[in-house]
């Protein structure tokens, strides 16, 4: 059974990815409406007959996202069953299923009820949460934790409120660039860093979407310099382990590569790839934030005990 669960973990963390990605080219080529305003059904039927890219794509969507459904669903069920004593795993495996569906619900409110800007932001950001619980428990499942000498790591207190601290703020960060997109504000600045249509410290001559843009790019260059410092700090206190010491580097690295993305996709005017990439950096991204987040949630009640 556990090369069964290890094969559905796979296969599951895979899946959500194409969640994601799916989901921010939807976004990204207009898709959302493709299907009309009914949902599941395609323009009300089963076999659409009127086929059109946008179509395609919102409805590929809907299909590798209800597919993924069952597949993580009874990645959740055997989870709790097999390994369901490990302390994290019935956590995960109910905040798994439980935000996938949410997902899928705010997607299908969209469609029927045409959801606010404010609202469909939340969309990229709940799915990161479902894709971030499959990818912990594919580890977990995997044993990373006892491979690389994880398991009983001890961090420090400030460590440890620092990684909750910016997993919290990267939520927030994402929800920015959620709404760049949905608002469709990502080129009403010409140039990057700064907002070159206006003089680059006029705040008060920005309109509402150039507000949102520069609040994103303020909120992910403080992302950016926090990662740094606090990862240097990570790789520098715990050189001798090779989860922080690697991961510290990984999470730096990709963090990089979610800036350079983010100024790309205005150097090459919305380039659909590009804006893909951005997408999946800042899932991985938040990934391995998720994991120092388990491995410090492991380390406080390691000491305790």
């Amino acid at each position: 059974m556990i090369r069964t669960l290890k094969l559905l973990s796979v296969v599951s963390t895979l899946g959500m990815v194409f969640v994601l990605v799916g989901g921010a080219l939807v976004t990204k080529t207009g898709s959302g409406m493709g299907c009309g305003e009914s949902w599941p059904l395609c323009n009300g039927q089963l076999l659409p007959s009127n086929i059109t890219p946008e179509l395609v794509i919102e409805l590929s969507h809907r299909l590798v996202s209800g597919i993924m459904g069952i597949v993580v669903l009874a990645l959740s069920v055997l989870s709790w069953i097999i390994i369901g004593h490990i302390r994290e795993v019935k956590f995960l495996a109910f905040m798994s299923s439980f935000f996938l569906l949410l997902q899928a619900l705010i997607g299908a409110a969209a469609v029927i009820w045409n959801q606010s800007d404010f609202i469909m932001a939340t969309h990229f950001g709940i799915s990161l949460i479902s894709f971030t619980a499959v990818f912990l428990l594919m580890l977990l499942i995997f044993e990373v934790d006892q491979k690389f000498d994880a398991k009983s790591l001890v961090i420090q207190k400030k460590h440890r409120i620092e990684l909750y601290s910016i997993s919290l703020y990267t939520i927030a960060v994402v929800y920015t660039g959620a709404l760049v997109r949905h608002a469709e504000a990502s080129m009403v600045c010409g140039g990057w860093p700064f907002c070159t249509n206006s003089a680059p410290f006029a705040f008060g001559a920005y309109s509402f979407d150039q507000w949102i843009q520069m609040g994103h790019r303020l909120s992910a260059g403080i992302l950016f310099i926090w990662t740094i410092t606090l990862f240097i700090k990570v790789m520098t206190n715990y050189r001798k382990n090779r989860v922080m010491y690697w991961g510290g580097l990984i999470t730096i690295l990709l963090i990089a590569l979610q800036v350079f993305f983010g100024a790309m996709i205005i150097f090459s005017m919305l380039n659909l790839s590009i804006a893909l990439m951005h997408a999946f950096v800042v899932s991985c991204y938040f990934a391995m934030l998720s994991y120092f987040v388990l491995l410090s949630s492991r380390s406080a009640s390691y000491k305790k005990g």
